[in-house]
């Protein structure tokens, strides 16, 4: 048996799919029921078409009864094996997924490379066209339906050339990919290129252009026909060198407008990332500030997008940094459809070797901005062809846990992790605890020794891991921290670049005085000197110092509580593994940076512990 086989990720069941007769989500729902319970307790499954996606479980003669639609159904039958499973109270009344669109966002390449992958080659492309074994795409959209997530993009929003047959040559093994995973709920959604139909002969990509416009219209069509449960078409344009309507004097509302509106006849989403911004910045330019640019486009077009173009924004205005404000989009544009977009692939969190467990990140976003502020959330996938899935075995409690958020962003980011570690490991009820607990820290060692107070970008450039505090202080990406001898940070307040003006009060204040700024955003929003004494009383660059040591000594303290979990191999022997990674990795975020900020200010760590000079 392959070893992805005899991983069961969560799913509280370790029996293999058959490979037929289980091809819509009510006869899942019934197999999923049986093969859980075996008899143990009386379950009965009735459609109602009314509740779509939702259910409700109720007590029915001596037994269960999940009423739902017939995606619903699969829903309720995976959330009684969970509340089961765990120990957990039923959930009551009628349950309903807040968001209609649950994406996860694979930026997988028809070569079978994954951009930013940590996991393993494509589970799904390999030489240039789909490559997979059936069975693992099945357990894949059983993992997917078990926590609510019911959109899949297969590839990469930088849309290499091979990529763009999935909508012609490729399109029949495309909709044989979709068939595997319709029994779970589970709708494809494509990446493609605004300059597509430039490949196929066409002189121009202009959204305006009414060849541009029928060519998109008859591809739609064509695609519809062959997959009419299509979830939409995901673009990323005018951004890092993609094509896109600017090159036509065009507006990004012309431009999604246009493809909206040939999809549009068959219930499809287009899909537009807001992650624009000039990526070619001299970084003598200070009057430039990355973080602006979203706003400053998309702001002027708020209400000119149709009704079935979701505007795709990441929840920081950056690019998935450690530590960054919630974009100043999520909150301004009230009359276009947005989605949040979230990073499970771990690019600047630890490229799954580092623990970086995000829901406490989301509860803070979602906590800032407003469950109804966006109507549709994404994450980029940590997936790839690794037995465990997902790198790190326990990377995969990010996955599970943003299925939940996606259904319901008033989830608990602890709650969410215990049941994804009770689910996966039969640990003793103690020792769950402690991986739960060990997951709850990570995030805020992770933050302490590698972008204390809102520091971003001290990364190596290319592959974005370990330390290098002036890796891109030099760049064209626009992502500096501006340290010298005397201060460090950016001033993005009235008096510099103006970016705190992007958010409404009372944010807008708060960010702009450094005396109120949370210390967590203190120098994204401030350039301070290493003197400022913070609300602690202690200086800016003994904060500096101390958050680094804090952040190894917390690595070292999540080390000793791994090592005292009974945890099945081969998990035990790659979770240990790679926290030994991780030790090495904090300590030298901890002596690089320290070493860093000691050589330009020449102050001296209060506590007289090591600094390299």
């Amino acid at each position: 048996m392959d070893g992805w086989m005899e991983r069961r990720a969560w799913l509280p069941m370790l029996n293999q799919l058959p490979q037929e007769g289980l091809e819509t989500p009510l006869a899942m729902a019934k197999y999923e029921l049986e093969a859980y319970f075996a008899g143990r307790e009386k379950t009965v499954c009735r459609l109602d078409a009314a509740l779509g996606e939702g259910f409700e479980i109720t007590e029915e003669n001596g037994g269960l009864s999940i009423r739902g639609g017939e995606t619903g159904v699969l829903y309720g039958a995976y959330a009684l094996i969970r509340a089961r499973a765990c120990g957990e109270d039923l959930p009551r009344g009628v349950q309903k997924p807040y968001y209609p669109l649950r994406m996860i966002n694979s930026w997988d390449n028809m070569d079978g490379s994954v951009e930013r992958g940590y996991s393993g080659r494509s589970i799904w492309f390999e030489g240039g066209r789909f490559a997979y074994e059936p069975a693992r795409i099945r357990q894949l959209g059983r993992m997917l339906a078990s926590v609510g997530i019911n959109v899949l993009c297969v590839n990469n929003v930088n849309v290499h050339q091979p990529a763009q047959h999935l909508l012609d040559t490729l399109l029949p093994d495309t909709a044989r990919f979709a068939s595997l995973l319709r029994p779970f709920g589970v709708r494809l959604m494509l990446s493609i290129d605004f300059s597509q139909p430039m490949q196929q002969g066409l002189p121009t990509a202009d959204p305006l252009d009414e060849g541009v416009r029928a060519w998109w219209a008859d591809t739609a069509r064509r695609v519809w026909s062959a997959i009419p449960d299509l979830a939409g078409f995901l673009v990323k344009a005018d951004s890092e060198h993609r094509p896109g309507p600017n090159t036509y004097g065009r507006s990004h509302a012309e431009g999604a407008n246009m493809l909206a509106r040939a999809i549009a006849p068959y219930g499809g989403a287009l899909v537009w990332r807001a992650f624009v911004y000039n990526c070619m910045q001299d970084w003598r330019d200070q009057t430039t500030d990355r973080p602006r640019a979203a706003y400053d486009l998309y702001m002027p077009l708020d209400g000119a997008f149709d009704g079935n173009v979701i505007l795709q924004v990441k929840h920081g205005p950056y690019d998935f940094q450690v530590r960054e404000p919630l974009s100043p989009l999520l909150l301004g544009m009230k009359k276009t459809n947005l989605a949040i977009e979230f990073q499970l692939a771990q690019e600047y969190t630890g490229h799954q070797i580092d623990l970086y467990a995000m829901p406490p990140m989301w509860r803070e976003c979602f906590d800032q901005m407003g469950k109804e502020r966006v109507r549709a959330i994404a994450a980029v996938s940590n997936l790839g062809r690794d037995d465990n899935w997902t790198g790190h075995p326990f990377a995969a409690a990010n996955l599970f846990a943003y299925g939940l958020f996606a259904w319901n962003p008033d989830a608990d980011p602890e709650k969410a992790l215990r049941q994804w570690a009770k689910l996966t490991y039969s640990l003793p009820e103690n020792q769950t605890a402690a991986l739960t607990g060990i997951l709850m820290k990570s995030q805020e060692a992770y933050e302490n020794y590698a972008a204390t107070l809102g520091l971003c970008w001290m990364v190596t450039p290319g592959d974005h891991y370990g330390p290098n505090p002036y890796g891109y202080e030099f760049q064209a990406w626009g992502t500096y921290i501006r340290a010298d001898r005397n201060a460090v940070g950016i001033d993005r307040t009235g008096g510099g670049t103006g970016y705190v003006n992007q958010y409404p009060e009372p944010l807008r204040s708060l960010y702009a005085d450094a005396h109120t700024c949370p210390d967590n955003l203190l120098l994204f929003f401030h350039r301070l000197p290493y003197s400022f004494v913070m609300k602690d009383g202690r200086t800016l660059i003994q904060r500096i110092y101390d958050d680094h040591f804090l952040g190894c000594a917390q690595a070292e303290e999540m080390a000793r509580a791994l090592s005292g979990l009974e945890l099945p191999f081969p998990d035990r022997k790659e979770a240990e593994e790679r926290m030994q990674k991780q030790l090495a990795n904090a300590r030298e975020w901890r002596d690089i940076v320290n070493t860093f900020f000691h050589r330009f200010c020449g102050i001296a760590d209060d506590k007289g512990r090591k600094i390299y000079d």
